[in-house]
């Protein structure tokens, strides 16, 4: 099964699994951006001014972290972005309380 967001990318003779970075409640993800190189002594410092050398495309990528959560009362992991666990979109899913050593107690039926 993928996960949501997920999808198979086919190489020859290779396949590969590539997850986008989308979050999974608000939808959020990577924007396009540059990164803009100067050179040069401000003004206000003594010099003749900056000047822009070079500019460089970019992506701006969400903060995604994976968070076990309670989804259709379903325990899973999604990825979600920090601002959507800050918000509080996110039910966490309860500790665990029982050990590996000792097995889990299962309820009674009435």
């Amino acid at each position: 099964m993928l996960e949501s967001g997920a999808k198979w990318v086919t190489f020859p003779a290779l396949y590969y699994k590539i997850m986008s970075r989308v979050c999974e409640l608000t939808g959020v993800s990577s924007i396009k951006g540059s990164h803009i190189w100067r050179s040069g002594k401000a003004k206000k410092k003594g010099g003749i001014g900056t000047h822009i050398t070079a500019i460089t495309k970019r992506r701006f990528m969400p903060n995604l972290q994976r968070v076990k959560a309670v989804v259709d009362g379903e325990v899973r992991y999604i990825r979600v972005s920090a601002k959507a666990i800050k918000k509080g979109l996110v039910t966490k899913a309860p500790k665990r309380r029982w050990s590996k050593d000792q097995p889990a107690t299962k309820p009674v039926a009435a």
